[in-house]
């Protein structure tokens, strides 16, 4: 047998229909927008805008957003195409095991693993900084003793992150659609502030902030040994700041701003159109997500000039310094609202993907059993939960943070490569999606996610290059053997399904 064996997109679909192991089918075309939308919009349009802008591109930045959307545009038609062809929950993971094989899907579901888990528990960590910075606006003081700590080191304790995950892990274990519910009513307040803020904000813009939009090329962007990025150390070139340069440099920066569309494909299996409303799902998120952060781009650039800009708080320090320090509070509201569907949402991805991998017998088939009251795999849901809950009470995960931006990258790529070769094998296959200019397209967007990947530090990789090994330990002392695929003998006859 072959590591190299795939998964025919009949049985994967077959498999969905199980009843012991079938999703209910409950979204619609919104909630896979606002499920999107949920994710992409986080921290970053409070904080990395603005360091973006000042460290590298200026007011020009709002450049730099759209090369970056047009970039993860084109990774977002080629999952639009795959989960509008193979709606089964596991998104890039389902995709590489129907066309790349099995080992490279192991990979893939290994790497969505790393995005998924430890970008909840640092969101997590974000998020309780958050909150205890808007209790203190609203006058309600948070114990210092119970976290967050401005320098956290293992073993300290960060109470409001564990009591977030807690409270997750609940909502997602009663269900798919109460889950999207409580996703909307965030999404929405969320959505609101930033729209708030940004008309406010209009009217403290100065047209001298602007001048120059493109300011003048500087150097590169200083770092040695293992912090320096990959391709600095392989080929001398250093990211640039300033100048039409900086503009490219900064869009790789604000790039992994709208990481985290992929994560709708993982709802595949539960929507009640996947072939209409997955693609309007995962470009629409996309599409009002660059809206808002080009909007806000040009308010804080237009508010404060760019070299005088905080790369901490960006938005509510524009706002005090226009005399309007209220503001603050309410941002800190939007932030909090924003971080906590961005968690919710991510712990939703991790599991399904798990749950893909399981049904699958890579990972213990009973892991992936449905309750039939709620139609969600508790064991998957509360396994995953302990997880992001100890990783984000415990542990210093914001310095592993660029962990998340490989694994999602990896996964970009091989999805974007898998387009080409499902088109050669399956012609005949329904496409009620296609990415244009195939193979063209599809080979660019995965040639930018590895650009892109070079970009990271030494550090990362090599960090990485552990995580994969211990996964290929995983693949060939368990999953290799225990494939359903593997045990059916080729791609079309597979076992069935048990306990």
């Amino acid at each position: 047998m072959s590591v190299w064996r795939t998964k025919s997109i009949e049985q994967s679909l077959a498999d969905a229909e199980t009843p012991e192991f079938q999703l209910k089918k409950r979204l619609t075309a919104v909630d896979l927008t606002v499920f999107g939308i949920g994710v992409i919009i986080g921290a970053g349009i409070f904080t990395l805008t603005g360091r973006a802008a000042a460290q590298y591109a200026g007011p020009g930045v709002v450049f730099s957003f759209v090369i970056a959307a047009i970039c993860c545009g084109l990774a977002a038609l080629c999952y639009a195409e795959f989960a509008s062809s193979v709606p089964v929950s596991g998104s890039a993971y389902t995709f590489s095991y129907a066309t790349l094989g099995e080992m490279l899907a192991w990979i893939v579901g290994w790497d969505l693993i790393l995005e998924m888990v430890l970008a909840a528990s640092v969101v997590a960590q974000g998020w309780s900084a958050y909150f205890v910075t808007f209790l203190a606006e609203i006058g309600i003081t948070w114990p210092a003793h119970l976290g967050p700590q401005d320098q956290p080191a293992f073993g300290d304790f960060n109470l409001a992150a564990l009591l977030l995950v807690v409270a997750l892990v609940g909502l997602i274990a009663i269900g798919i659609k109460e889950s999207l519910r409580v996703n909307l009513v965030l999404v929405a307040i969320k959505l609101f502030i930033v729209c708030f803020v940004i008309v406010a904000g209009l009217f403290y813009v100065s047209g001298a902030n602007y001048d120059p939009f493109i300011p003048a090329r500087a150097g590169g962007v200083e770092s040695e040994g293992i912090h320096q990025p990959l391709i600095q150390w392989a080929f001398g070139l250093e990211p640039q700041t300033f100048g039409v340069l900086g503009i490219i440099s900064a869009a790789s920066v604000v790039f992994f701003a709208y990481i985290g569309f992929d994560v709708v494909a993982t709802t595949a299996e539960e929507a009640k159109n996947p072939q209409r409303d997955l693609p309007r799902g995962i470009i629409g998120s996309l599409v009002i997500c660059t809206v808002l952060y080009v909007a806000v781009a040009l308010v804080i650039t237009g508010m404060v000039k760019y070299d005088e800009i905080d790369t901490s708080a960006a938005l509510a320090t524009a706002f005090r310094d226009v005399g309007q320090g209220g503001f603050a509070t309410l941002i800190s509201a939007g932030a909090v609202a924003g971080l906590t569907t961005v968690v919710m949402t991510l712990i939703i991805g991790a599991v399904r993907v798990l749950f893909a991998m399981s049904r699958d017998g890579l990972l213990p088939v009973r892991l992936a059993h449905v309750n039939p009251k709620t139609g969600t795999p508790l064991r998957l849901t509360f396994i995953v939960g302990a997880v992001v809950a100890v990783v984000a009470t415990f542990t210093p995960v914001g310095r592993l943070e660029e962990m998340v931006n490989i694994g999602t990258l990896t996964a970009f790529a091989l999805v974007s490569i898998a387009v080409p070769v499902l088109r050669k094998r399956r012609p005949d296959l329904p496409r009620s999606f296609q990415v244009p200019f195939n193979p063209v397209l599809p080979i660019v967007a995965a040639l930018i996610c590895i650009y892109l990947t070079l970009n990271l530090s030494i550090e990362t990789w090599l960090r990485f290059l552990v995580w994969m090994a211990i996964g290929f330990a995983i693949y060939f002392l368990y999953s290799y053997r225990n494939s359903r695929v593997g045990k059916g003998g080729d791609d079309s006859v597979v076992e069935p399904l048990h306990m």
